[in-house]
């Protein structure tokens, strides 16, 4: 077998106990398949169900036994079938024994790979709530270690997801299957999962295979006479959308070589010589420094960067409640002591344990290889293993620099008048429906990290197949499972129903008309709704003064003149004197700028007209106007362009185009077509 190549066989319970979740089964194990069909194509899957009436596999044939085991699809590469056959999953009638299955799906990888080395790996999913049958001979626990040998021996590894609903009670039975299966993890070859709701089991089986890789080997340098040997991986990275490709239908069916692959080049020409393409050895990088573009060469580049030595420093410890975990940044990594080396695994787990004896945390500053442009300033929090054969460690978060955190001031709700207060009813209520929805409730946690999938992942690989079958198929509604995590649990609301009653009645609630237009000063003003006649007051002066601290006042608030132009549209715009004032400014100003162009002689109103197009389109942005600019901009455009060709040119180099979507919601312009406005038309005109 390959390297990165995995050999996985299901193993499926379908019996009675196990009918209530057979969607969400075939939900997980499809997309696990779907993952492979995108990442691991050449992996394959097997599948055995146990739990069904028939009973098909090689060992009954051979040596009986073996009931109620069935083959549904043999150990393939992955491919369409496989995702047919967990599509197709019966429902048992009988129960299943789950140990019957462990030997059937051993032998049909045995049998298919025999000694030969690569990854092999089981997947049982059962509710164990069934007895076993007795071995011919000796005891269960005598058949285990058995099958244990056998594993180890072939470098098998299983994965085992208990399913037992909350209502179910605990017996016997299933307290002798439970202590069988952690029998296979305690002989290292298995690992055990018990999840209690349907969302929990989508996410306990893991569907993609990330291949462990170190960010960093090296010291872990507490003074210059002390360093200890560590790994550094990363523990936790978000799941990100397979990339997706461009590709070209033009190459001819019967090519069955043909790659489909889209080759994009660039051509970088000069503004005053269109015709002309610029070479790399002509062109330069810049940053825009206030209105002039400052040239930096290569060469400058690489002289003012900062270069630190790779290694990882431990600057000292600080208590643990002085880091907020708001402060944590990006993905979170595990420092391990370096495998094999004893003495590094010592005195990682005395720093460890000191530090959580203390409470304390470790701050270090970071570089993970040679060259890297930045330095990363981190804290160690102590991770100490209560397993015996696992070694402490610690995890890694990065910390902000003062550059990087945000400080945001709100309006206390203590200044609020005492109407707009909450009574001692409404606060209760409040409190009640917290507490309804609490998520971690005493005995049970709901929505538990580690197997909570995303929703959206999900959803785009089940799409991703179906598109695959029907290309011209239509998205699915949400399922039910993926719906308890994008949503409120429809018991607990069931159940709830009177504190969320209690909630309406104890706020008085209206209807919150829709307006045409959410202004930005309309939305920063409060309105105090049971003292009007102050908050009309204070509204006003509240108001005003955020209108003086975007638009200064000037003496002109009624038209645009020509010695402050800018500072007379500014004016107008705080004055609001009615309604439909800020379209009039808007107006004014589009008038005003157009015939400064019309009227310009060799250039010499261009500056004042570039003030006043930055002026409009900040103005247009700030009242969620994008369309006023835009077309004011497009229809100058396309009249002027030929006698003013030298203003647009300037335009385009302050970066003054189209409003797009990412500077106003309200815009039909993305980003892309913005940045090429000048670009496209001036390709169209030719």
């Amino acid at each position: 077998m390959a390297r990165n190549k995995e050999a996985l066989v299901l193993l499926l319970d379908v019996g009675p106990s196990m009918h209530g979740v057979l969607q969400e089964v075939k939900n997980i194990c499809s997309t696990l398949v779907h993952k492979k069909l995108v990442y691991n194509r050449s992996d394959e899957v097997g599948i055995v169900l146990f739990g069904t009436k028939e009973t098909c596999n090689e060992l009954a044939k051979e040596l009986g036994g073996y009931k109620h085991v069935t083959v549904a699809h043999d150990i393939k590469v992955v491919d369409e079938g496989t995702s047919q056959a967990l599509q197709n999953l019966p429902a048992g009638s009988v129960p299943g024994d789950f140990l019957d299955a462990i030997v059937v799906g051993l032998d049909m990888v045995i049998r298919k790979f025999g000694n030969t080395k690569g990854k092999r790996r089981l997947c049982l999913i059962t509710s164990a709530q069934y007895p076993l049958r007795d071995p011919p001979e000796g005891t269960k626990e005598d058949q285990v270690d058995t099958i244990a040998d056998q594993m180890k021996r072939h470098d098998i590894k299983m994965e085992c997801i208990v399913f037992r609903e909350p209502g179910v009670h605990h017996n016997s039975v299933m307290e002798e299957n439970d202590r069988l299966l952690y029998q296979f993890r305690n002989r290292s070859v298995a690992k055990v999962v018990q999840v209690d709701s349907p969302t929990s089991l989508l996410g306990a089986l893991k569907t993609r295979n990330v291949l462990p890789v170190t960010v960093f080997r090296g010291d872990l340098e507490v003074s210059p006479n002390f360093k200890i040997k560590v790994w550094v991986y990363k523990k936790t990275a978000e799941e990100k959308f397979p990339t997706l490709k461009k590709y070209s239908d033009k190459a001819p069916p019967s090519d069955k070589f043909a790659s489909h692959e889209v080759k994009v080049d660039y051509e970088y020409k000069s503004v005053v010589e269109p015709d002309k393409v610029v070479p790399p050895d002509q062109r330069i990088k810049g940053y825009l420094y206030g209105p002039q573009v400052v040239p930096i060469s290569s060469a400058e580049w690489e002289a003012v960067k900062f270069k630190p030595e790779k290694g990882v420093k431990l600057l000292g410890f600080t208590d643990r409640s002085s880091i907020s975990r708001h402060h944590f940044m990006k993905d979170v990594c595990l420092f391990i002591p370096e495998p094999g080396n004893t003495k590094a695994t010592l005195a990682v787990s005395a720093v460890a344990r000191a530090m959580h004896q203390m409470n304390k945390v470790a701050i270090v500053r970071c570089v993970w290889r040679q060259g890297q442009g930045n330095v990363a300033l981190g804290v160690l929090t102590p991770n100490i293993s209560s397993v015996n054969n696992v070694q402490d460690s610690f995890y890694f978060n990065v910390l902000p620099f003062a550059e990087d955190i945000r400080e945001f001031q709100f309006r206390s709700l203590s200044s609020l008048p005492s109407s707009s207060q909450p009574t001692e009813e409404q606060q209760e209520a409040a409190d009640n429906l917290v507490k309804m929805l609490d998520l971690a409730p005493p005995g049970r946690e709901v929505l538990k990290p580690e197997f909570t999938p995303n929703p959206m992942l999900e959803r785009f690989y089940s799409y991703l197949d179906l598109k695959a079958k029907q290309p011209d198929a239509n998205v699915p509604p949400l399922e039910r499972c993926l719906r308890r995590i994008t949503e409120p649990d429809p018991d607990v609301i069931d159940q709830q129903t009177p504190l969320i009653q209690n909630l309406g009645k104890a706020f008085e609630l209206k209807e919150n008309p829709k307006k045409n237009k959410a202004r930005t000063q309309e939305r920063l003003a409060y309105v105090d709704a049971g003292d009007q006649a102050k908050s009309e007051a204070e509204t006003s002066a509240e108001k005003d003064g955020v209108l003086e601290a975007l638009y200064p006042p000037s003496e002109n608030a009624g038209q645009i003149r020509d010695l402050n132009p800018v500072q007379d549209f500014e004016a107008m715009l705080a004055k609001r004197s009615s309604s439909t004032w800020v379209q009039k400014a808007i107006e004014e100003m589009q008038k005003y700028t157009a015939a400064l162009l019309e009227n310009s002689r060799e250039g010499d109103n261009y500056q004042k007209a570039l003030e006043c197009f930055a002026a409009l389109r900040k103005a247009c942005i700030i009242e969620q106007e994008p369309e006023e600019f835009n077309q004011f901009l497009t229809k100058t455009y396309e009249r002027l362009k030929g006698n003013a060709a030298n203003f647009f040119q300037l335009l385009s180099s302050k970066n003054i185009s189209l409003i797009s979507k990412q500077e106003a919601p309200d815009s039909d312009v993305t980003e892309e077509m913005a940045r090429s406005f000048y670009l496209k038309q001036e390709a169209a005109s030719q």
